[in-house]
């Protein structure tokens, strides 16, 4: 059914989903090229050699330039590819006012019949007079209302998105998110303005604004994020639920002479080499392409980074798919002091991410522990709030260390004459204490630790590990193994 959106794997709260579209269902997380349709310098079919078949195009401009055009797929000469039409708020944005009507809009963009469309909404942008951004959000709930009957008579053939608006406000956000989700004739909610602040590399606060939208609406409805176009904050919008990204950054950039790596963004003249095996990369050099005529170097730039953005695409649901998610935003976290702060900001919602991380996974991965920052992963989340509960059983606790025992832990001959004596625990680094009754278990027995741990790690992992046994009651509490580890953190 046209709208349906089925999750096929979990991470944290990100997901691999199928969305249902009169064209044909797509996989997310997904990427919308912007192809202008009076312009397009990248074809159509040039989106598909570089692997995209879904684009976003612009039904005021089309409306504006070209009139009646009968189907959007016959314009475009693309009958397999799924188009997402956006509606002209981008143009207010720019020049605050458009010579079309939220009705007129609508009606024309069910005329031309994409798969997927946006209302006329009114942006927020980077405005932070309260009362202006109320405004631009009371005015999109209202458009949204004023054509339901549009939107109704139209959802078994389009895919109709309601924007979330609110910018900054968080308040504002978090009502608006709320009444957007209540309409549900509105398949996909998408999250308005924040291209000014991934222009200002303001990642904390685009974190704080999809973390603020995703925590009021419904977990089954898809969600986009307007203007998500580099590649280095896709795995970190993905991590908080964001399923798709739309944005013009790979022919804007190109027209710039940047070059879209999925670490960071390069001048073109600053480059030697190139850190990419394209086609457009293998065949030339930085050098070569700076020498070519304008119009081609644009083409070829936007392709290369179109590629560099499918690619991010893939890695991050490959990290998905794997279970290694987590491992792979501390990865991209040291790529800019921006992503660190988005990283650092993404941790305080662990609670969040928890809640929809799934417990089992078909197959078993390891799990990689490396820094303070691994701590706050769900799994030792979840085992803290297993210790909490957990009652015990004699007055002594016997505590052994990690580097002395084999896994499993519980078959150690010395495990199984100590609990005799009390309650035997491993010290296992980032988790504390755990029983020895489950270190065999997933996570612990598949937790990979360095040789090397940070001093940091080893005196916060000590201090759990006390804490938790403290709070317990143990009347006598004995450690075995690991001497200078709780020697030193006394």
């Amino acid at each position: 059914m046209i709208g349906d959106f089925e999750v096929k794997y979990e991470d944290l709260a990100a997901r691999i989903g199928v969305l249902e579209t009169r064209h044909g269902k797509f996989e997310t997380p997904a990427f919308f090229p912007v192809v202008n349709p009076s312009k397009p310098e990248v074809s159509v079919s040039e989106l598909a050699e570089v692997g995209f078949h879904n684009f976003i195009t612009n039904s005021y401009l089309i409306k504006k330039n070209y009139g009646r055009i009968g189907k959007i797929h016959d314009f475009f000469k693309s009958n397999d590819f799924i188009i997402m039409t956006d509606s002209g708020a981008y143009q207010i944005l720019q020049y605050g006012s458009i010579e079309a009507e939220n009705r007129d809009i609508v009606s024309y963009e069910i005329e031309i019949s994409p798969d997927i469309a946006v209302i006329l909404d009114i942006p927020t942008g980077d405005e932070t007079d309260e009362e202006k951004v109320r405004q631009s959000v009371m005015e999109t709930l209202r458009r949204a209302e004023e054509v339901r009957d549009l939107v109704r008579a139209s959802m078994n053939e389009i895919v109709w998105v309601h924007p979330i608006q609110g910018g900054r406000n968080l308040e504002l956000l978090a009502y608006s998110a709320k009444e957007a989700d209540k309409r549900d004739y509105y398949k996909l909610l998408a999250l308005g303005s924040p291209t000014v602040l991934m222009q200002n590399y303001d990642y904390g606060t685009l974190i704080d604004m999809i973390f603020t939208a995703k925590i009021n609406v419904s977990r089954g409805k898809p969600f986009h994020l307007f203007g998500g176009g580099v590649p280095h904050l896709i795995p970190f919008a993905v991590a908080l639920g964001v399923d798709s990204f739309d944005s013009a950054s790979y022919i804007l950039y190109a027209r710039d002479d940047r070059y879209i790596s999925r670490g960071r963004v390069y001048r073109l003249q600053d480059l030697q080499y190139f850190p990419c095996s394209c086609p457009v990369c293998r065949k030339y050099s930085p050098k070569e392409l700076l020498e070519m005529p304008k119009e081609l170097r644009v083409k070829l730039l936007a392709i290369h980074n179109l590629h560099a953005i499918r690619e991010e695409i893939n890695a991050t649901k490959q990290a998905i798919y794997e279970g290694r998610l987590f491992e792979y935003l501390q990865e991209k976290a040291r790529v800019h002091p921006a992503l660190y702060t988005a990283f650092k900001k993404l941790l305080r919602y662990v609670e969040y991410l928890e809640k929809y991380d799934p417990r089992t996974r078909g197959e078993v991965k390891a799990v990689f522990m490396y820094d303070m920052d691994s701590m706050k992963r769900p799994e030792v989340l979840r085992h803290d709030r297993y210790m909490n509960i957990l009652s015990k059983t004699r007055e002594t606790a016997i505590v052994l260390c990690w580097k002395e025992l084999k896994r499993p832990y519980f078959n150690d001959e010395r495990v199984r004459k100590l609990s005799e004596q009390g309650d035997v625990f491993v010290f296992l680094p980032f988790y504390g204490v755990v029983p020895v009754e489950v270190a065999g278990s997933f996570p612990y027995s598949q937790t990979e630790i360095p040789e090397e741990l940070d001093e940091e790690v080893i005196t916060a992992s000590v201090a759990k590990a006390k804490e938790t046994l403290t709070k317990k009651g143990y009347i006598k509490i004995i450690y075995m193994g690991c001497d200078e580890i709780f020697k030193s953190s006394d």
